[in-house]
């Protein structure tokens, strides 16, 4: 059967379209359906389709769309509606507690003040009694950048009922200072208690905005990552109740990223009753698979290692036992779906390894991949084990450009030449994905893109694990097939081939041949996402 379809013919200066044949890179891509269609010379699909639509792009780039293989996209609409509180809004601490002190004072008293972002390392140290100074009246929270402790003053303790006497909460610690009282900080799972509704053990969650917020929000976050030249993203961390607001957004043809998403294991039971698992949905929405959590944070440095910090000593914080770990793995596996289990430290990817091994040998299911999330920091044994597994690595790939030498200094650099470790994941056959795990991490995958290439931070340019440099086409290779791998969509997405997704990105440079540290600053003309353009430069 013809196909009577009338195609766009997109026609760039260069064509990065990631064909596994080895031949020569087209001149131009012919759109149809939302798929590519067709690709080759001018000549020749001007002479197959006559008559059809060009649009030149002149000068540009084109490469395919990239994809964030763990991101908080939900998360980012909620706090997209509150402070922004990064390095890069404020200044110093006295700029933060300043930005702090007139949301308060255009907020009715008792209401909550929230923030995100805040760094400090970049920003500067901060307890309870600052914020009580500044918001007396107001229950306020100050959610640190790596997103597994944050700061809360008195006011939010009492709201919180979280007073002197409070046991930890396992998997998590209330902070407390020299004098042994609480400084208001929350530590792992006594913050995602509170601040993560996916991950909620009890009664003390903040509400959530109102769906017609969080609605502004997810648009608001998807127009920066378009921005950016993001097509696909997994959202790394979902309850039901945001399925229900991505599939509201859908209905209303308000969503226009391509979204995966890893459900918490802690509403497994509920898809699991409807026969819902991995790989249900569509292109534009569908579930990758499960998400559980073993230890804490790279840049909250409690993660979970074999030896201790360089810094401060200290071998990190295991948030789930490892008999529970265990029977969320064992219960993901044994159904057919996709685990990703967050584990940052050596210590704690091993016993990912092992839940993974057991399971695999109680029930064997070739095919069926499951991911580690963020695997941080490997050795030569890890990366066996995941090779023999068939283990996927969701490594961070903004962080060395993101922290620079602060890395050296928490962990050492003869373990951060084994952090992040895309060029062994590479040289050993490990699937690795592309990932920022925004709001923990710059979102700009072109920043990702140049952080994995030079390894070295944006702000000090310090070297951090230079031998785990990879090259510009590798790291986007990582940004487009290997995430792609990830969610279990490699077979049609990630190249500009006849058959993929016609989702690609307009860029003023070539990523592949400039100085790689000139990468993070090109422009992205256009965003393309099933052929239809979701974002544009002015005069574009």
């Amino acid at each position: 059967m013809i196909d009577e379809t009338a195609p766009v013919l997109h026609r760039a200066a260069h064509i990065v379209s990631q064909r596994a044949d080895g031949r020569p890179e087209p001149e131009m891509i012919a759109v149809a359906d939302g798929r590519v269609r067709a690709t080759g010379s001018v000549a020749a699909l001007r002479d197959r389709f006559p008559g059809a639509e060009e649009v030149d792009f002149g000068d540009a780039t084109l490469v395919p769309g990239l994809n964030d293989a763990h991101i908080h996209l939900v998360m980012t609409a909620e706090d997209l509606l509150h402070l922004d509180l990064s390095a890069a809004a404020v200044d110093g601490v006295d700029g933060l507690l300043a930005t702090v002190a007139a949301e308060a004072a255009r907020t009715p008293p008792g209401a909550w003040v929230r923030g995100s972002r805040y760094d400090d390392v970049k920003t500067g140290p901060l307890t309870r009694t600052e914020l009580d100074r500044v918001a007396p009246d107001h229950p306020a929270l100050v959610v640190h950048v790596a997103g597994h402790w944050g700061v809360v003053n008195s006011a939010a303790l009492r709201e919180l009922r979280i007073d002197e006497s409070a046991p930890d909460p396992d998997g998590g610690a209330y902070g407390r200072g020299a004098d042994g009282r609480l400084d208001g900080r929350l530590v792992e799972r006594a913050l995602m208690n509170v601040v993560y509704p996916a991950t909620a053990r009890g009664d003390t969650a903040l509400a959530p905005s109102s769906v017609q917020d969080k609605l502004r929000g997810l648009g608001r976050a998807q127009e920066l990552w378009h921005a950016a030249g993001l097509t696909s993203v997994c959202d790394a961390l979902i309850a039901p109740d945001d399925i229900a607001l991505l599939q509201r957004a859908r209905s209303a043809g308000e969503l226009t990223l391509r979204v995966g998403m890893l459900l918490s294991v802690d509403h497994y039971a509920k898809a699991r009753a409807l026969g819902v698992g991995s790989g249900f949905g569509d292109d534009l929405l569908r579930l990758v698979g499960v998400k559980a959590f073993l230890d804490g944070a790279v840049g909250g440095r409690t993660c979970l290692l074999s030896e201790p910090f360089a810094d401060h000593g200290g071998h990190g914080l295991q948030t789930t036992s490892t008999e529970e770990l265990f029977t969320h793995v064992r219960a993901v596996h044994r159904d057919g779906n996709r685990i990703g289990v967050h584990a940052n430290g050596d210590a704690a990817i091993r016993l990912v390894l092992d839940a993974f091994e057991e399971a695999a040998r109680e029930l064997p299911r070739p095919g069926l991949r499951h991911r580690i999330e963020h695997c941080s920091l490997v050795d030569e044994e890890i990366l066996a084990r995941m090779g023999q597994l068939g283990a996927i690595a969701v490594p961070f790939a903004g962080y060395p450009g993101y922290h620079g030498g602060a890395l050296n200094t928490w962990y050492g650099e003869d373990r951060t030449e084994r952090m992040f470790a895309h060029r062994s994941f590479l040289d050993a056959g490990v699937a690795v994905a592309g990932s920022s795990d925004y709001p923990c991490g710059p979102y700009q995958p072109l920043l990702g893109l140049q952080s994995m290439v030079t390894r070295e931070g944006m702000d000090d340019g310090v070297a951090v694990g230079p031998g785990q440099r990879v090259t510009a086409a590798e790291a986007l290779r990582i940004f487009t097939l290997g995430s792609a791998e990830a969610e279990g969509t490699e077979q049609y997405k990630g190249r500009l081939t006849a058959g993929q997704l016609a989702d690609f990105v307009v860029l003023d440079e070539n990523p592949l041949v400039i100085d790689p540290h000139g990468i993070a600053g090109i422009a992205v003309r256009a965003t393309y996402v099933g052929g239809e353009r979701v974002h544009a430069m002015k005069g574009e």
